[in-house]
């Protein structure tokens, strides 16, 4: 599936080619991966893996592959007649994108490797096989994450701003999960679609290879960071593989990279989660943020690492501090994160200016945009 329409259809980000589990050896070994090296995603590894972070995967199933073996929950099916768990996918760009994620690979160097692979896939079955969903849809699973107290939402789809769809994207946000979103790409918009461009969201687009602006990806006031977005190997269906471009495939990475912050750092709020990214991305094009890059490309090991001043009473959130979701978080866990913030405030605040001028230079304290 690739594209975007507005109204109340959603569409996948990514133009996909599959193959067969007998490729997989000679044409995508892990060496195919370009995005791994890329990222340094080995030495992100030795730091965190995801251990112990659920991330929502709202799109078109996921299926049992020998890469994500003992990763996928079960979860649910949302589209009109649906009554499975999720399990299942007849198109393959919701198994690609739970392998951006949490694939594992399997035997000596074999198979597909994943952004935060111990982190548990939560598959939600929100589009159809080849056709675009819709917005009740995609808000209903949006809905069942929340429930489900998740710790990140992977939306690789965008589209209208429907009223349902708005208020299941607030309220996970409320409850303190990290929402990332697609931007778009632009064979069918010229602008950052929805969810991206909610407040609160992290709003992805796409590099190529050499690091520069992706063609395919949209651009825009709302783009927070970017990630690889051409010639993207994962996890198939039917055991094989895919290769694929868009935005979808940025997404699943910064999702991912959302899941090793959660795992290193589990008390830290999710606004803090997206600050962190913001913070040590790369900067790319005009110095600060700009509509190609936004803050740059995320550095996967320095997000894990480095000594960054959480958001300050001066500088405007990701989004309004997160109320305490009835049910979701208890009062201790709350205290725990509040205290865990603090504490960071306190050892952190004398190195901000230097962070900030090795980074950044000398502009505004990075932040989600809108």
């Amino acid at each position: 599936m690739t594209g975007y329409r507005f109204g109340t259809a959603v569409a996948a980000l990514t133009a996909t080619v599959l193959f067969a589990p007998g490729q997989s050896d000679a044409a995508l070994s892990r060496d195919a991966q370009w995005h791994v090296g890329y990222l340094r995603v080995g030495a992100a590894h030795a730091v965190a893996e995801g251990d112990g972070v659920v991330v929502a995967v709202a799109d078109s199933g996921v299926a049992s592959h020998p890469d994500l073996s003992n990763n996928v929950l079960p979860g649910i099916d949302v589209i009109p007649g649906g009554a499975g768990d999720g399990r299942r996918d007849e198109d393959g760009h919701g198994t690609g994108m739970a392998g951006l994620i949490a694939a594992h690979g399997h035997g000596v160097r074999e198979g597909t490797i994943g952004i935060a692979p111990r982190a548990k896939i939560l598959p939600i079955y929100a589009s159809p096989p080849h056709q675009d969903g819709s917005s009740e849809a995609l808000a209903e699973a949006v809905e069942y994450a929340v429930s489900r107290h998740v710790d990140v939402i992977s939306i690789s789809a965008a589209g209208g701003a429907e009223r349902r769809l708005q208020r299941a994207i607030k309220e996970a946000i409320q409850a303190d999960i990290i929402v990332v979103a697609g931007a778009g790409n632009t064979t069918r918009s010229s602008f950052v679609g929805y969810p991206a461009s909610e407040p609160g969201v992290i709003a992805v687009g796409g590099v190529d290879r050499n690091g520069n602006h992706a063609a395919i990806s949209v651009t825009g006031p709302e783009i927070d960071v970017v990630a690889p977005a051409v010639d993207i190997y994962s996890t198939g269906i039917n055991g094989g593989y895919r290769v694929g471009t868009g935005t979808s495939d940025a997404t699943a990475i910064v999702a991912g990279a959302a899941a090793l912050i959660r795992s290193k750092y589990p008390h830290l709020p999710a606004q803090e989660v997206a600050h962190r990214l913001t913070a040590t991305a790369i900067d790319k094009g005009p110095p600060g943020r700009d509509d190609e890059y936004g803050y740059g490309v995320i550095d996967l090991v320095a997000a894990l690492t480095a000594d960054v001043p959480p958001l300050g009473f001066e500088t405007p959130s990701v989004t309004a501090p997160p109320a305490t979701a009835a049910g979701n978080k208890n009062d201790d866990d709350s205290t725990a994160r509040g205290l865990a913030t603090l504490g960071v405030l306190l050892a952190a605040g004398v190195g901000y200016l230097v962070w900030r001028r090795r980074r950044r230079g000398d502009d505004p304290p990075p932040r989600i945009s809108r």
